[in-house]
């Protein structure tokens, strides 16, 4: 039997979490865009399913800075991320 790996605990892996609708419209109002203009990262991404977050939402990003403290960064959830050639 495998040892299931929780990817959440992993060291290397930031803070991730789903950004609350209401927010998120707030957000959205501020920085004067539309949802998709933001970076987009995969549904199929396993920390994004590890959180469940759906097509649609908003992901906040917290990653840790030696410099600036603390770094947040923002991801659309979209169903399929296509490379540009």
């Amino acid at each position: 039997m495998r040892e299931e790996i929780n990817i959440l605990e992993h060291e290397l892996v930031p803070r991730h979490e789903v950004v609350p609708p209401r927010e998120a419209l707030e957000l959205l109002r501020k920085l004067g865009i539309e949802p998709w203009q933001l970076p987009w990262i995969s549904a199929d991404d396993p920390v994004v399913k590890a959180i469940g977050a759906k097509p649609g939402d908003i992901i906040r990003i917290i990653r840790k800075s030696p410099t600036a403290g603390e770094f947040v960064a923002y991801r659309y959830v979209v169903v399929e991320v296509t490379k540009k050639s």
